[in-house]
Order: structure tokens, then sequence, then C-alpha cells
């Protein structure tokens, strides 16, 4: 970080600290963010102020109003410069420890920007008409339940967890090559949507894998899946547009 000193000043202030979560993932105007708090405008604009100057906030002019957003990259390395050197240093001396049963997991961080917004992005996850159409393939969502079957043959089957619309979604899911899959051994996946600064969205998939080599399979089958979204959701989101679904192949 370029001063942590100046950033740590203006973090020191709570409203400041207020004010910056309003702003993290979307953009106000001052007025907006004033009317969020009992103090004066022009004591807003002060901490406005000092949140600029620090580089924790990007202030943008439209028309006559200035529009504020969180430059979250700016904190990106505040909890690493903050941290101590025990921080992350097991404590072998809890008893508690050994009468819970732990397993550590890879995971799989896959993402992408897409150019139609977070509520249209989402909804190409959930509405199986729209899946169907970018994906390539026919998808069917049914009381939590969904389905496919890619075009090399291979069946997924599985069901959503956890829907919090616009901007999660929470599956287990499973696959074979050869058959329907059977419960019971099924894979966990994250699915977040978050809005961006240029109006699309930002899509990031978090996949549990057991082994390095199941990870590496993951890394290149959410990529697929991703890539596949990236191109075609916003065709596949306009239900007046022609969308050819993709022709079968022979797996490779």
């Amino acid at each position: 970080m370029a001063d942590l000193d100046t950033v740590m000043r203006a973090l020191s202030a709570p409203t400041r600290r207020e004010i910056l979560g309003l702003v993290w993932d979307r953009e106000l105007p001052a007025g907006d963010i004033a009317a969020a708090f009992s103090l004066s405008a022009a004591t807003i604009s002060e901490h406005l102020a000092v949140l600029r100057d620090a580089g924790l906030v990007e202030m943008a002019r439209v028309g006559t109003s200035r529009r504020y957003r969180a430059r979250q990259s700016a904190l990106a390395g505040l909890h690493g410069a903050l941290e101590g050197a025990n921080k992350w240093v097991t404590a072998q001396d809890v008893p508690e420890r050994r009468l819970a049963h732990a397993v550590t997991h890879h995971a799989v961080v896959v993402d992408v920007d897409v150019p139609t917004d977070q509520p249209t992005t989402f909804a190409a996850f959930t509405d199986d008409a729209v899946y169907s159409r970018w994906l390539g393939v026919p998808v069917s969502i049914r009381d939590g339940w969904f389905a496919a079957t890619m075009e090399w043959g291979t069946e997924i089957r599985g069901r959503y967890e956890l829907v919090v619309p616009p901007q999660l979604i929470v599956m287990r899911w499973d696959f074979d090559d050869d058959n329907v899959p059977v419960p019971g051994r099924s894979l966990t996946g994250y699915l977040h949507v978050q809005p961006a600064e240029d109006g699309g969205a930002h899509v990031e998939v978090h996949q549990l894998a057991e082994s390095p080599e199941q990870a590496e399979f993951m890394s290149a089958a959410w990529g697929m899946v991703l890539g596949r979204l990236k191109k075609g959701v916003l065709a596949a989101s306009d239900l007046r547009v022609k969308v050819q679904p993709r022709r079968p192949r022979p797996k490779r």
C-alpha cells in the first residue's frame, strides 16, 4: 500500500467506515450517502474528501451530481500489512480440537465478466429456458433439481441447496460419463453474481474438490461453462434472438 498511515487515519472514524460500506459494491450520489446519516451534508462531504485523499473511494461526475464508489483494490493489501507473524500459527494445546473431525479440501475459483446486468445474469442460472440457450444443450430445473446432458453425452444432475437472488447459488451436483449419476457422492459449488462497474456482472464459482486431479478437471469444466456464459448470455437472455443448440459430438 502506498501510504498505510493515510489509509489507517481515514479508517479511524466510524462514519467513514460506514460510508465505505455503503459504497462498497455500488455507486451512490453524495446526497444519498448524506441521507443515510444524521449529519450535515457538509460534514459528510468532508468525510468523503478524506476517503478520496486516501484512495479508498473514487468520484465520478454525472451531470451536476457527484457519485462515489469504493476502490476495493485499495484495501487488497491492508489485511496482510496488519497481520502479525503469529496470526496463522496453529495452537497445539487446544484439547477441544481433537473432538471434531476436520477434512481439508482443494478449492477451485473460476470467474468471468459478462455484459448482462446482475439480475439478468442470475436468471441465466435459474431460468431453464435461458440456461439451455447459452449452454447450448437442454437444461431442466424443477423444484430446485437441475439436469442437463452435454452434447458429448455426459449427464449432469444436482440440486440448488440455497438460492439467494440475485447473488448466490449453492449447489450440490454430480456427473457420470457412462450412466445416470447415483445420489450420495455429490460435489459442492458456490456461484456468486455481483454487479460490475460497467453495468454488467461478475460471476465467480468456488468449487470444492477432493484431489489435485479433480481440482484440475473442475478448473477446466467450470472454465468451459463460464466461457459459454460470457459468449452467449446476451443473446440467450433475449428470447427474440434465435440461438442454435450445439450439435452432438463424440467424447474427447
